[in-house]
């Protein structure tokens, strides 16, 4: 049994690593508070986008604008969104695997990656999976000009026929306890079955022109899209250290239960033992 020195300075330890947990997870629930009134005002914009672009792919020709047009996918292109920091739980190795999964579904193409985050890119760098570019630190000012740059890039790869598809991993926030980790095809943009169905008897009067609005918003809406993914995942990130710290503070608790009920139990054991040495000195004095 370890000697009631030792379970007192864990004991000090443990409780100064709760103290250290506590605070940490009311700093992820302030993020986050901001962070999910952020993501919440860019969603309905960018779902709105989404479906307007969407509607407007389903009415004109793919061939006219390279982010429509199908290709067949010899080279593939993944956006991995992660976090920069750890202590999140399993909140990137999670999209990690969700990443290494869809690495798997195309053994016969030319699979490169996108990484947003630190965390992302040294997971998947020592497995020696391709990464095409990096973009560290993107979380830590998080801003639309970011997510742009970022748009502009991926944009002018696909144009430019360096890949022929780009898929999106990431973590979509749905409450603190639970996001749900998400794979969908970001290039090319294809409208969904049900809403090309539903709009096939309804047209749009362009202005300046079809080709004049397509140009300008197919870019702009990978750009929306991108930003709202950046959102969703930094939401989800406060919420999983938030609910990680919370744990990591009842766990030490608990642990600290568990010290001071061994340290009672060595103190006592320790007073028998003098009390026994005490009578039987008293006894040998006899």
């Amino acid at each position: 049994m370890p000697s009631l020195k030792q379970i007192s300075r864990r004991i000090v330890g443990v409780k100064n690593t709760a103290q250290i947990t506590r605070a940490m997870k009311m700093v992820a629930a302030a993020r986050l508070r901001r962070a999910q009134e952020n993501m919440e005002n860019a969603r309905p914009y960018a779902w709105k986008l989404r479906d307007v672009i969407a509607s407007l792919a389903a009415r004109t020709s793919a061939e006219k604008y390279p982010l429509l047009e199908v290709r067949d996918p010899q080279r593939i292109g993944i956006v991995t969104v992660t976090s920069d920091r750890g202590l999140c739980g399993s909140f990137n190795l999670n999209i990690c695997r969700k990443t290494q999964q869809v690495l798997s579904e195309f053994p016969e193409s030319d699979v490169q990656l996108f990484t947003l985050g630190k965390k992302g890119y040294d997971f998947l760098r020592k497995r020696e999976v391709k990464i095409y570019h990096n973009y560290p630190g993107v979380f830590q000012e998080l801003e639309f000009s970011q997510a742009a740059a970022i748009g502009g890039e991926i944009v002018s790869h696909y144009h430019f026929g360096d890949f022929d598809r780009i898929y999106l991993v990431y973590n979509e926030f749905k409450n603190v306890a639970q996001q749900n980790i998400i794979s969908e095809q970001l290039l090319p943009i294809i409208p969904h079955s049900e809403m090309t169905a539903s709009l096939q008897n309804v047209d749009y009067i362009y202005e300046p022109d079809e080709k004049g609005v397509l140009d300008k918003m197919l870019p702009m809406h990978i750009n929306i899209q991108i930003w709202r993914v950046m959102l969703e995942s930094y939401a989800a990130e406060q919420a999983a250290r938030m609910t990680a710290m919370e744990n990591a503070t009842n766990n030490a608790k608990e642990m600290v239960d568990d010290l001071t009920l061994l340290f009672n139990k060595a103190r006592q054991s320790a007073i028998t033992k003098e009390l026994l040495e005490i009578v039987s000195g008293a006894e040998c004095l006899k």
